[in-house]
This record gives C-alpha cells, sequence and structure tokens, in this order.
C-alpha cells in the first residue's frame, strides 16, 4: 500500500530530513527506512539528489506508529491501524494523530505580531484563536476551552491579570510573552513559561510543543524503537 499524497505537493510546508524526523521521534533511521519498505504505509517523497523529504503529515503519522508500539502494539499491528484510519478519514489530522484538533489562544496586542505567530502555530497543526483584548480572550477561553493559552503582558487591559486570571482556571498551561522583561511576573502569575520578544521562531514553536507535550524535551525517555 502507497501512502496518498498530500494535496498540492509540498508547497511551503514544513519538510523534514530523515536524520530529524529520526531525532524527534526517537528511533534509528535505519528503523524509518525499514518501516517504508516493510509495509508502505508512510512514504516520504524523494528529492531530485534522492533524499528522503518528511512532510508534516508523515511526521505525525511516525508519530502515531511510534505512540503505537509503546503502547505495546507490534508494528505490523501499529501500520495495519494506521493504514485503516488512512483509508476510513483520508489522512490523519496534523494536530493529533487520533484526529483531535488541539486548540491554542493567542492574546495579542500587536496585529502583525498575531498573524505571524499564527502561522507559526497553523503550521504545527494547531488551530488558534486570537484576541486583542482580554475580556474577548476570556471569551473565548471559555468557549474554545484551549489546551495552551499565549497572552502578551503588554496588551491592553492587562496582561498580567490576564494571565493570572487564564492560570488560575487550571485547565490549560499559559506561556507569557513581553518585549518587557516581566518574566519574575509571570511566573508569580502563574504561567507556566516565559519568552522574550520578539520571539525566535524556532524557539516559540519548539515552547508551545514542550508546553503541550509534544516535545522531545517532554516526551518519555526511551531506548530507541525498533
Amino acid at each position: 500500500m502507497t501512502q496518498p499524497a498530500d494535496d498540492g505537493g509540498l508547497g511551503d510546508r514544513p519538510i523534514y530530513s530523515i536524520g530529524a524526523v529520526a531525532s524527534m521521534l526517537g528511533v534509528e533511521t535505519a528503523t524509518l527506512r525499514a518501516w517504508e519498505e516493510r509495509y508502505g504505509v508512510v512514504v516520504p517523497t524523494r528529492s531530485d539528489g534522492g533524499q528522503r523529504i518528511y512532510s508534516r503529515d508523515d511526521l505525525e503519522r511516525l508519530r502515531f506508529l511510534v505512540d503505537e508500539l509503546e503502547g505495546g502494539a507490534t508494528a505490523a499491528d501499529a501500520h495495519r491501524l494506521l493504514a485503516g484510519r488512512l483509508r476510513d478519514a483520508d489522512g490523519l489530522g496534523r494536530s493529533d494523530p487520533g484526529g483531535v484538533t488541539i486548540v491554542v489562544l493567542l492574546a495579542e496586542r500587536d496585529p502583525y505580531a498575531a498573524e505571524l505567530l499564527e502561522y507559526f502555530l497553523r503550521t504545527e497543526g494547531y488551530d488558534v484563536c486570537a484576541a486583542f483584548d482580554p475580556s474577548i480572550a476570556e471569551e473565548l477561553f471559555a468557549d474554545r476551552r484551549p489546551e495552551l493559552s499565549i497572552v502578551d503582558l503588554m496588551i491592553s487591559g492587562g496582561g498580567l491579570d490576564l494571565c493570572r486570571r487564564l492560570a488560575r482556571d487550571g485547565s490549560a498551561p499559559v506561556l507569557a510573552m513581553s518585549a518587557v522583561d516581566l518574566a519574575e511576573a509571570a511566573l508569580d502569575a502563574g504561567a507556566s513559561a516565559f519568552l522574550a520578544k520578539p520571539v525566535v521562531p524556532l524557539q516559540f514553536v519548539s515552547t508551545v510543543r514542550d508546553l503541550l507535550g509534544s516535545s522531545a524535551l517532554t516526551r518519555k525517555s526511551r531506548e530507541p524503537v525498533t
């Protein structure tokens, strides 16, 4: 069985080398090649030079396989389950192998910065709801119940107070950001993490993934999967 091609090709979506994918998932590159050759469910595209190129969808499908293996499934059973889901749903959601959309609340003061941050988040597959006012942010929080809230502490109307109220709810971590060094105040207000602005894209995405529990830094330590 071959993997359905991503609609429209890779385009401007992120792409990953086999080494990067292996590092993110904690598996050997040889294992990824063996899975591709033996089961043919996750088949990356090839560059003109023959290098394997993995899309974000490929990465999420491989993460699904690793999670199934960690749960006790055999490689054959994990691939069989993945193949069935791909047939039934025409591919897995980019944000979560189980098809569950991860919602991120973004409370920003600057529309340009919000547009850029939203782009980074949507590239990772997250569903983003943005607000430029604390009261609207709280309404969205109550309505959408996000898995993560990101708050610019300089937002008009009281960013620290918003951070404190969202953190007090306790249902989702809060990532506080500011162009002013308010790290200590943010943590005192209940934020789970603080980032200085302007953000570094890779650092921003890595922090988001850490807080959502999907980063390699917060995944359970394990031996390489074979």
